[in-house]
């Protein structure tokens, strides 16, 4: 069976497109009697096509007795090819191949997401034996080992600073678009990355305990965890096929007529059922995808039309996740709020600090002059940086710095800088010759499309989250901004994917939105996962199910109202198709229709399902 499996599967879909070409011109061929040939070209049709069919039939009837549709096209064909109605098997088998092409179409290949995210883990460390140092696997570190990580250097395991400062980029663990500074009795955590100082680590969680590799077993068990939805036709096919078998069998005996029978059997044959679903859906994507969207799966937007809850990821979804300059405040009177940008600008110059690159950035694009470089610059890691401008000596960093420089800020500057922290803002304070000059805020800027697309989502009946890495100040004031009222801060990969298994638990369906590598396990985990392709990593648009390719937020209202749509023409589809099968089955009965007329019949509903599916194409919301 294995073999037979195999040789159906051989050829994938180039092969079944040109079966499905060859079939259709011989079925024209045969219905206008076009060619002079020894046999009814419809037999093309019926190998071509019609033997899969009772193959795959027979595979899972004998591997795990289960009745699809299959069955009962397998049944019609033989009997239709029994009595001589060559044509009607053949133009059965014709469009149950076209209705399963149009379904294989709707799947993309999942690409290789969990590859890179393995590729992430670091293959080595920097392990100190006395005054040496020693690289080694990174999976042989053992719990205590004293590391040492140079700058730009992804940390090997989870472990605790032991000396020196530094700041690490752990956007991969958290999302944050920030890097922390962390200095000695701070924790760090395997694969992320360390920006400047280089430091010296004492390794506490090592091998499959450590970060990264939690990571990757998050997203491999939610992955696993995610249901696949069944085809209507395949869930309703036992029932199909014990009506019709019935019903065929009742009419032979009350009529005695074989081919009254036949008739029942071509025309209760679900072609119209299994086109109902994929050509819907193949419709709704091509929408989807002329406004910028990929769907990746064919159920997907069956599962997005039933979601209760959207959460979104902050950083680089509802926001830029890049930090600009939202405040220039000075300290002193004589210093005016653009000398005191200039001196940040001019002090952050040569800075690889993303804060200071941010300043100089931002001023670039506000001040038509040109930034003088500093006389002298020191960077001091996980602090900020020295410099001497014309003559003045500049310091441009956190509150630390100020506190180790001696250089106290008064109570009215303590709170102008609170207003700011309390905003989410990240404040870099300015001190000129010893004296506290002022401060400049730097913030994530929110999408000026956000908060029209989660007033709409409200309006939809979908309730929206937040869900992100950012400290709770940062989040609650941009939840605030967009009147998101469930708010959830702080988290790290587990605590979203925790989140989004105890909603679903609860009965309620979440879609998840994200673009980072830390939203990965939650974006596998949720009903549906939709990820921002443009700034987006790669592993967080391969667990995704859909992706954003301009990362164009407000297209989702629409995605929504889509999804909805398809599932309103299914519906419809599904119950023209059935109450057309059972007029027909009717009218087979009574002898009103025979094989041939019969398959045209119940074909002319496989017409008006694709014809209804194809308004998807241009469908928009009014």
């Amino acid at each position: 069976m294995k073999r037979l499996e195999k040789f159906l599967e051989w050829g994938g879909v180039k092969k079944d497109v040109t079966l499905l070409a060859i079939s259709a011109a011989a079925l024209v061929i045969s219905f206008f009697h076009l060619l002079p040939l020894p046999f009814d070209a419809a037999w093309v049709a019926i190998i071509l096509c019609g033997i899969p069919i009772i193959l795959e039939a027979i595979v899972g009837l004998i591997t795990a007795f289960d009745i699809k549709a299959d069955v009962l096209v397998s049944i019609a064909l033989i009997a239709s090819v029994i009595i001589g109605e060559d044509f009607a098997a053949g133009e059965v088998a014709f469009i149950m191949q076209l209705g399963a092409l149009l379904e294989d179409l709707t799947v993309a290949k999942a690409r290789a997401g969990m590859e890179k995210l393995v590729h992430m883990s670091p293959r080595t460390a920097r392990v100190l034996v006395g005054t040496a140092e020693n690289i080694i696997p990174a999976e042989q570190v053992a719990v205590g080992d004293l590391l040492r990580v140079l700058p730009g250097e992804t940390i090997p395991v989870d472990g605790v600073i032991r000396s020196g400062q530094t700041s690490i980029n752990q956007a991969v663990m958290t999302g944050e678009s920030l890097p922390v500074d962390k200095g000695v009795g701070n924790e760090v955590s395997s694969g992320t990355v360390n920006q400047f100082g280089s430091f010296d680590m004492e390794a506490t969680k090592v091998g499959e305990d450590s970060s990264i590799q939690r990571m990757i077993r998050l997203v491999q068990s939610a992955d696993a965890g995610k249901a696949k939805i069944v085809g209507l036709a395949d869930r309703w096919a036992t029932w199909i096929v014990v009506i019709a078998l019935s019903a065929a069998a009742l009419t032979w005996l009350i009529t005695g007529k074989i081919i009254r029978a036949v008739t029942i059997l071509v025309v209760f044959c679900p072609c119209a059922l299994v086109l109902a679903t994929p050509t819907a859906i193949m419709a709704a994507i091509g929408n989807a995808t002329k406004r910028g969207i990929l769907v990746r799966e064919g159920d997907t937007l069956e599962r997005l039309a039933s979601v209760s809850k959207i959460t979104f990821d902050k950083t680089g979804t509802l926001t830029y996740g890049t930090p600009q300059v939202v405040a220039v405040q000075s300290f002193l009177p004589d210093l005016s709020s653009d000398a005191l940008y200039s001196y940040a600008a001019c002090a952050e110059l040569r800075s690889e600090h993303p804060l200071g690159k941010a300043i100089v950035r931002c001023y670039h694009s506000s001040s038509k002059e040109e930034i003088q470089p500093p006389e002298r610059f020191q960077m001091l890691p996980g602090r900020g940086v020295l410099a001497v401008i014309s003559g003045k000596e500049v310091i441009a960093g956190n509150a630390e710095l100020l506190e180790e420089r001696n250089i106290p800020l008064d109570q009215r500057s303590n709170e102008i800088a609170n207003q700011y922290l309390n905003d989410g803002c990240t404040a870099i304070y300015l001190a000129i010759d010893g004296r506290p000059a002022g401060l400049l805020a730097l913030s994530d800027t929110l999408r000026p499309e956000a908060a029209n697309m989660v007033a709409q989502i409200k309006r939809s009946g979908v309730s929206p989250v937040l869900l992100t890495g950012d400290h709770d100040n940062a989040a609650r004031h941009i939840a605030n901004q967009l009147c998101i009222d469930e708010v959830c801060a702080n988290c790290l990969p587990g605590d979203k994917l925790d989140y989004i298994e105890t909603m679903q638990k609860e009965g309620r369906q979440v879609c998840m939105i994200g673009d980072g590598i830390n939203d990965a396990p939650a974006l596998k985990k949720a009903f549906v996962g939709i990820a921002m392709g443009g700034i987006g990593s790669d592993i967080a648009v391969d667990a995704a199910d859909i992706t954003l390719v301009n990362d164009d937020i407000k297209e989702i209202p629409h995605l929504l109202a889509l999804a909805k749509r398809m599932m309103l023409t299914i519906k419809c589809n599904l119950i023209f198709s059935m109450a057309l099968n059972f007029v027909s089955i009717i009218l087979a009965m009574t002898g009103a229709l025979n094989p041939i007329i019969g398959a045209l019949v119940h074909n002319a509903g496989s017409v008006f399902v694709i014809v209804n599916s194809a308004f998807l194409l241009q469908w928009r919301e009014k």
